[in-house]
């Protein structure tokens, strides 16, 4: 395990002047201010659709008729029915009105008076208020509230029609000209607010406002934050277009703002414009980190593209796909590069290094195909990507050892027997070693199980009916080669293929009623296209391995057996009169005995003659010429063996805390624990196997898994350390010898007892840190990426605070343990020795602090450490992550807008890591 321990950093760039290139910082601001002037000045593409979608908007008042002339139910009673086809009535809907303390319609001035609670039902229109009054000369509506006894304005205007929905103070509705005045309103547009004093409503499409305010607040009486519109236009479900607009928080004028604006409104996905943060980065200067643009393709795909700048000439780029189909696959695809330039040209330390690094990921619906599949799960790159970036994104995945990849698929075809056929490219990197293996690609096939004697109807029983057979092919192009030969012509030089064919031959029945024994045959057949040929140059002294081409093949078979059994124990502490607290304890076991027969294939060994300096000595040297196979090689030794295993089940129950419950609670006290040991008859010594030992078991209701395992032999070591055909215990030693030791721990603590579940921003941290190859965790700390929206935290209750002091403190904290002993050649040394935790309080509603670290005990040195801290701000979130020493000391500061509309509102601040590569 890495470690790091506490120490400052002094690197030769303290020590001199940074030349920054003009060029390269006037491009820098040039692109800052490009960004900022095009961040509102984005418009929605028109729909091609015709059939255009529905959204809801608070503000639109649509009506037809409502405000004609009430017909007298008289003259409606006595139509007259003549030979000429009567017009169309005024009114197309039935108007119902009411009103608790009057409805009174004024003959002379033609105005219909209604007063307290009053309504008016027309059609899908609705209109409630405290009094309304309908003018018939001039066509218009007014709504207004009521002064109550204590003198409050109650009874506010509701004007409703279909799902748009309007609550101002006042309303004036001209129904010949589809024109309204409204006074002092609310609407929501999109995942904002509009509050307005005074609204012009101009057409079913178009509003014009005077002295509005936009927010995301959640609390409109008193918004944290708005955006003040001087002049505004709304078209609902399209845009706002402002003239000059900035921000105010809580009522204080900034000066940030704009001389005008534009915030799109949609519910379906917008392009545009992603501005970058800011920082500086000793060897490489100030930067733009994250800035770029987002492509909303389609409903289906999307593009982003992310782009980094440094004033030394340094840059990186981030190209990322998201797909999805519904029912049918998702899946996302990630391109990321980097050009980085250490020092500058001229000094000794310049360096200039190229990082890539690839991700793909693809899954299928389970009910698109259930006869065929395709998935994928790629990571490959440069070794050295995840510890040389220096973007945020990667700082959870920079202590990864292994990148792996595969792209696998699958058919199934149905019938009896039923053909599986899979196509897989699989790649395994490590980063230490850079060595890069790879399968392109990997063939199998099989034909299910068939039973030749199985009856036509009915169970099978007895060891004939139970017979079965399968047929599985196996064909594998396997690579090996390095981070400088990735996907160069060299790499497919040493290239090796080969096919495997096994055919396994099976029955089990019941023996003696309570045992279980099944035997098999296999025959196992491999394919391949090069072997060797060795022989001893006398000249050179040395062995000559030649590689011949062309196809070869050889075939091996074993047999084995297997009997088991099932044991049940049960432990009875229940008496008369009495209720322990643990009833009863249940043991399972599970022996098993079974036995293994691989013959000798001698014929596929040949010898070369090995010749001493002097010529006279001679000595055969066995080989194969099968050696280089990937499937292996026949074996040359017969082998006789038996071998032995017991797994165990420890079970508890015990009285349940609630007194209500009828049944006692069962409570595993071990899940697993399994020795296993093999003898070999054909061995001419050292017959027995080393005893190994696993085990596993959770504790306190889950939260502590434990893992642990041992490895036990029998014979003794000589003065060289050497095993010898002797029994420990022979040689005045113990009965096993302890050769090896490991115990694994996790533990999650938590002050809810249930459990806390995962935020989105947890969600997304865990997928980055598992698609980059890391792990399910946050112990080497938690990815900082802030180009993506901010996801909204879920309603939680709310504890109960105290006027002075919050007396509940949630809190989460996750341990991870980790130690391994070895004492194969009587070293008796811990190999390794790590402690790692991570963890998170909430001080306060809003104020929560978190922490990721750990400590290598064996090194004495600290592992990866990471210090995040957190602030609600209501509809802002502020956050600062910091790695105060080692490698990778940085630190970022970042404060902005949850909104996703407005998430480019924001101010980020960061120093990014000194990574010398």
């Amino acid at each position: 395990m890495a470690f790091q321990k506490p120490s400052h950093t002094f690197t030769k760039i303290h020590l001199k002047a940074l030349q920054t290139n003009n060029f390269n910082i006037l491009f820098a601001l040039s692109f800052t201010m490009f960004i900022n002037m095009l961040s509102f000045g984005q418009d929605i593409k028109k729909k091609t659709d015709s059939i255009k979608p529905s959204v809801e908007n608070r503000v639109t008042i649509k009506t037809d008729s409502v405000l004609a002339p009430i017909i007298d139910e008289k003259v409606q009673d006595s139509t007259k029915t003549d030979s000429i086809k009567p017009k169309k009535g005024l009114l197309e809907n039935k108007v119902v009105y009411s009103a608790v303390d009057y409805t009174t319609f004024n003959q002379i001035k033609h105005k219909l008076y209604l007063y307290n609670q009053a309504k008016i039902d027309y059609g899908d229109m609705n209109i409630s208020a405290g009094s309304i009054i309908v003018d018939y000369t001039t066509n218009t509506v007014r709504a207004r509230g009521i002064i109550d006894t204590t003198g409050e304005y109650t009874q506010k205007p509701v004007f409703t029609q279909g799902s748009s929905v309007v609550e101002p103070d006042s309303i004036v509705f001209n129904s010949k000209s589809k024109k309204a005045l409204i006074y002092n309103s609310k609407t929501e547009q999109g995942e904002g607010t509009v509050i307005a004093s005074i609204t012009k409503k101009e057409n079913d499409s178009v509003y014009f406002l005077k002295n509005a305010k936009y927010t995301t607040a959640e609390n409109l009486e008193d918004p944290d934050y708005y955006i003040k519109l001087r002049k505004a236009k709304i078209v609902p479900g399209k845009k706002i277009v402002t003239g000059l607009a900035n921000l105010f928080i809580y009522d204080v004028p900034t000066p940030i703002g704009l001389p005008f604006a534009f915030f799109p409104q949609t519910e379906t996905h917008t392009s545009g414009v992603i501005l970058p943060s800011f920082g500086e980065q000793n060897d490489r200067g100030f930067f733009l980190q994250n800035g770029g643009y987002y492509f909303a393709i389609n409903d289906h795909v999307d593009l982003t593209v992310l782009g980094d700048y440094y004033t030394n000439g340094s840059y990186g780029l981030r190209v990322e796909n998201t797909y999805a189909k519904r029912y049918k696959y998702r899946g996302n695809v990630a391109f990321r590069y980097e050009s980085l330039i250490t020092s500058e040209l001229g000094f000794s330390d310049y360096a200039k290094n190229t990082l890539y690094n690839l991700r793909w990921s693809h899954s299928q619906d389970a009910k698109a195909n259930p006869n065929s599949r395709f998935s994928a799960s790629v990571n490959l790159g440069s070794s050295n990507y995840y510890s040389g970036s220096l973007n945020q994104v990667n700082i959870a995945n920079r202590f990864n050892n292994t990148l792996s990849s595969s792209v696998s698929y699958s058919k199934t075809f149905q019938g009896e027997p039923q053909v599986n056929v899979s196509l897989t490219a699989t790649h395994s990197q490590n980063t230490q070693t850079e060595t890069i293996n790879m399968t392109l690609p990997t063939l199998q096939g099989s034909i299910g199980r068939m039973y030749p004697f199985a009856p036509k109807t009915g169970s099978k029983k007895g060891i004939i009916q139970n017979i079965n057979l399968q047929y599985n092919l196996r064909g594998e192009n396997r690579i090996e080669t390095t981070d400088s030969l990735f996907f160069k012509k060299e790499m497919f030089d040493d290239a090796q293929a080969g096919f495997q064919h096994s055919i396994p031959l099976t029955t089990n029945f019941k023996l003696f009623k309570y045992f279980s024994m099944s035997t098999s045959a296999n025959f196992n057949e491999v394919w391949t296209f090069k072997t060797i040929d060795k022989s001893f140059d006398t000249t050179t002294r040395e062995t000559v391995t030649e590689t011949v081409n062309g196809f070869d093949s050889f075939r091996t078979y074993n047999f084995s057996t297997s009997l088991g059994t099932t044991i049940y124990g049960m432990f009875d502490f229940e008496k008369e009169g009495k209720d322990p607290k643990i009833q009863k304890i249940r043991h399972v076991m599970r022996p098993a005995i079974s036995y293994n027969i691989n013959p000798a294939f001698d014929k596929y060994y040949d010898t070369y003659e090995v010749v001493s300096a002097d010529g006279e000595t001679k000595e055969d040297v066995s080989f194969t010429r099968f050696e280089e196979s990937i499937f292996g090689t026949p074996g040359q030794t017969f082998s006789s063996s038996m071998g032995i295993s017991l797994s165990n089940n420890i079970e508890a129950k015990v009285r349940d805390k609630d007194s209500t419950a009828t049944e006692p609670k069962k409570v595993v006290l071990l899940n697993n624990l399994n020795f296993s040991t093999s003898y070999n008859f054909a061995g001419d010594s050292l017959q027995w196997s080393p005893i190994r030992m696993s085990g596993g078991t959770q504790l306190f209701d889950n939260q502590l898994s434990l893992n642990f395992g041992a490895t036990l032999d029998p014979y003794a070591l000589d003065n060289n350390n050497n095993r010898i055909d002797t029994f420990n215990v022979d040689n005045g030693g113990s009965l096993f010898r302890l050769t090896s030791a490991n115990m694994t721990a996790s533990w999650s603590l938590s002050s809810d007892k249930k459990g806390k579940k995962d935020s989105k921003d947890d969600d997304r941290n865990r997928d980055e840190n598992l698609q980059g190859g890391g792990r399910d965790d946050d112990m080497f700390g938690v990815s900082q990426d802030f180009s993506k929206p901010i996801a909204k935290k879920d309603d939680e209750d709310k504890d109960t605070k105290s006027a002075l002091y919050r007396y509940k403190i949630p809190w989460s904290l996750r341990l991870a343990y980790a130690v391994n002993y070895s004492n194969s050649t009587r070293q008796n040394e811990i190999s390794s020795h790590s402690l790692m935790f991570s963890g998170d309080i909430q001080l306060s509603d809003k104020w929560s602090i978190g922490a990721s670290s750990g400590y290598d005990v064996k090194n004495n040195g600290f592992t990866s450490t990471q210090l995040r801290f957190e602030r609600d701000l209501e509809s802002w979130r502020m956050n600062l992550s910091w790695v105060p020493f080692g490698t990778y000391t940085s630190w970022n500061f970042f404060i902005g807008i949850k909104s996703s509309l407005l998430q480019d509102l924001k101010y980020e601040k960061r120093k990014s890591a000194d990574v010398q590569l």
